[in-house]
């Protein structure tokens, strides 16, 4: 059986590292859809950062996109911006190269450095809330700390 705890120690120690000041807010029911986060969490759909994992099809490696909930992500101008086809990633892909279930994905703390986008539209927001490692809990964070942790090109992908 999986510890899930171990998971949600982990992003709390990155978040440490980055001096964020985050509680880690685990539920009782699943926070794995943008909708279940917002209504678990009380805050709008749109301040809800999901992280998405697609794969290109040629390299066959990992994009991140962490989007508004409120957005659906453009496949066609991602693969614009990357240069190669993309095609969503399975769950045994996302295990695999994040550590991490889908549903549960966290912004960072994967196994191996993810090319990662952020939707500009999260900047409009004072705080937004990300899945902490388990599909049920979550944690909040300013977009630009936010940005800053991973690294991520600022780009609108709706």
């Amino acid at each position: 059986m999986k510890d899930y705890k171990t998971d949600t120690n982990k992003i709390k120690e990155i978040l440490e590292k980055f001096s964020v000041q985050a509680e880690i807010l685990e539920f009782s029911e699943s926070t794995k859809t943008s909708e279940e986060a917002a209504k678990a969490i009380g805050c709008s759909v749109g301040q809800i950062a999901k992280s998405i994992i697609f794969k290109g099809k040629t390299s066959e490696k990992p994009i991140l996109v962490i989007a508004s909930g409120l957005n659906r992500v453009n496949e066609k101008k991602l693969a614009e911006i990357i240069g190669e086809e993309i095609e969503k990633a399975n769950a045994n892909f996302v295990r695999e190269k994040t550590g991490f279930v889908i549903g549960g994905v966290p912004p960072f703390g994967h196994k191996e450095k993810i090319l990662t986008f952020i939707d500009e539209d999260l900047m409009k927001y004072e705080f937004i809330w990300a899945a902490a490692g388990t599909p049920n809990s979550v944690f909040k964070i300013k977009p630009e700390e936010l940005v800053k942790i991973t690294q991520g090109s600022l780009t609108s992908l709706s």
